[in-house]
């Protein structure tokens, strides 16, 4: 009896540990879903925080598939929705790993709704400081009405409280923003370019074609590396025909380092498009003009990714 009971001990242990071993084979190298918001763009992928398992590590390759509302991006390429995974974005990942650690992605999927409401964070980063700026103008130049006029010193203060307000708020905007996007900024730049436009064009130049060449050889000899690519116009035109301009120019740029460049898809995130702001010189010369008609292009890499190099 007590020989059968010894066997009955083994034969249960051995149990528990096959489904102990079967159980971790499942979550490593089998099919897995997982949903959160990326919170940071490494060089192969990105970081998904999750609400169950916390940071989950997603490695994208040349066959994941990026499926995004049609038409949301406005890009020339559908298959360009991979630039779309920017940090602040909510997805669902199909792939297959642990989904306690990592997972190589098949699939990324996205809503509409969401990826607007990514984009509107991104783009709204540029404007908010605009603002805050011209709130600051505006409190110097109630100011000087106190001095100038100090029958209109209650209506300036007035003022000036109001404008006080309104850098307070932006400045909470920014802060937000900025802490969705904290991880973003923690990039060393290894590479940059500057490709410059006729006017009304979205046409590289032959010596910029060289620059961008040159930039790609440099980028793929780095381990972990992303570029970011930003389009301007000169203030020539209204603001939505230089708004479409800028990505056109943005999106040439990116054309040429996906097919002469050779940059994988992956490393590229979604181009801005900056219409008129952050002008490189003054509009209202011809040189000033035709140094505003520009793309840049930054190769990034992690310094965390940098350091263990």
């Amino acid at each position: 009896m007590k020989q059968n009971y010894g066997k009955i001990v083994v034969l249960t242990a051995l149990l528990c540990a096959l489904c102990v071993g079967l159980a971790y084979g499942a979550s490593n190298g089998n099919k897995v879903k997982v949903s959160g918001l990326i919170t940071m763009r490494t060089g192969d992928g990105f970081v998904l925080k999750t609400p169950s398992s916390g940071n989950v590590k997603v490695e994208l390759t040349d066959d994941t598939k990026v499926v995004q509302p049609k038409g949301v991006l406005k890009l020339r390429k559908a298959d360009m929705g991979m630039t779309a995974l920017m940090p602040g974005l909510k997805v669902t990942v199909e792939g297959t790993g642990d989904v306690m650690t990592s997972v190589v992605a098949v699939t990324v999927k996205f809503s509409k709704d969401d990826l607007q409401a990514a984009e509107a964070i991104q783009a709204g980063l540029t404007p908010t400081q605009q603002q805050v700026d011209a709130n600051g103008k505006a409190i110097a130049t109630n100011q000087q009405n106190i001095e100038a006029n100090k029958q209109g010193i209650a209506a300036n203060q007035a003022n000036i409280a109001a404008n006080q307000k309104d850098i307070e708020a932006n400045q909470k905007a920014i802060a937000d923003a900025n802490k969705r996007f904290e991880d973003l900024t923690d990039f060393d730049v290894k590479g940059s370019a500057t490709v410059y436009f006729a006017s009304g064009k979205a046409t590289i130049e032959p010596k910029d074609q060289a620059a961008l060449t040159k930039l790609s050889q440099d980028a793929l000899g780095l381990k972990g590396y992303l570029v970011q690519v930003k389009g301007f116009a000169d203030s020539t035109g209204n603001a939505a025909m230089n708004q479409r301009l800028s990505m056109e120019r943005a999106q040439a740029v990116i054309a040429y380092l996906l097919q002469t460049g050779k940059i994988p898809l992956r490393h590229i995130v979604a181009p801005g498009a900056m219409g008129e702001a952050d002008p490189a010189a003054p509009n209202e010369t011809a040189q000033g003009r035709k140094e505003n008609r520009r793309v840049e292009v930054k190769v990034l890499v992690n310094r965390g990714i940098a350091g263990g190099n």
